[in-house]
């Protein structure tokens, strides 16, 4: 079993606050971190120009668009925070303006999920008498927001660090002068993709093989649109 289920260790389980977490983050960052910077390798590549503009493009790609990611997430997640502030500020005031219209939703919320009659009413007013609980409902039910968050800037530095680690593996090759390093480079992308796309496969339902391939032919896909791209674009200039 995944957990215990003693008296004490659902207890245990339940008192200790829930964390926000940051999978999809890292995720995001390492995919969009091998995938831009493979892409620029293999457009450089496909247009038959020079190493070293491999490694100008490709550092400047994972440390820009790297930041510009971050910084992205951190906007993204932070409006979503605030909205989530403003959304329970609206319903604190309406639970102390229209208490009454607050408990008919409280009630119809919790008929929907089967309860009736007595203990549907005593289950609105065990609700109700604690204020965060009542909004908690609210914001979940109504709203279909999370009363877990994770901290904007955990989220923005999880999506640089996995951009970074990620990005700069297939710009390794060159970095240390390998022979072939294009096609070293081409190895290196596709094992970070399914390799990320294994360790998905631990938060999910689907087999560790079939996610690392569905991963590698995503990665496979940017880069082969990128190689082509840079054919095209060097053949008409």
């Amino acid at each position: 079993m995944e957990h215990g289920h003693s008296e004490e260790e659902i207890k245990s389980r339940i008192a200790t606050a829930p964390k926000a977490s940051l999978l999809k983050d890292f995720v995001y960052g390492g995919i969009d971190g091998t995938v831009t910077t493979f892409a620029v390798v293999a457009g450089v590549q496909g247009a038959g120009l020079q190493t070293n503009v491999i490694l100008i493009l490709g550092i400047a790609n994972v440390l820009a668009d790297g930041f510009s990611m971050a910084v992205g997430n951190y906007s993204g997640n932070k409006a979503e925070s605030d909205d989530t502030a403003r959304i329970r500020a609206i319903e604190k005031r309406h639970i102390k303006e229209v208490p009454d219209g607050e408990k008919a939703e409280v009630r119809e919320i919790l008929a929907s999920k089967g309860l009736s009659g007595v203990a549907l009413e005593q289950a609105v007013e065990e609700i109700t008498k604690d204020e965060d609980s009542w909004i908690n409902i609210m914001l979940t039910d109504e709203y279909g927001r999370s009363t877990v968050e994770a901290s904007p800037w955990k989220t923005a530095l999880a999506t640089f660090v996995a951009f970074l680690v990620c990005g700069i593996v297939p710009l390794l090759p060159f970095l240390i002068g390998l022979n072939d390093p294009f096609f070293s480079s081409a190895v290196a992308a596709g094992a970070v993709f399914f390799g990320i796309g294994m360790m998905k496969s631990f938060w999910s339902l689907a087999a560790w093989w079939r996610s690392g391939l569905e991963t590698l032919l995503i990665g496979a896909l940017a880069a082969t649109i990128a190689f082509q791209a840079g054919k095209w674009v060097e053949q008409f200039l």
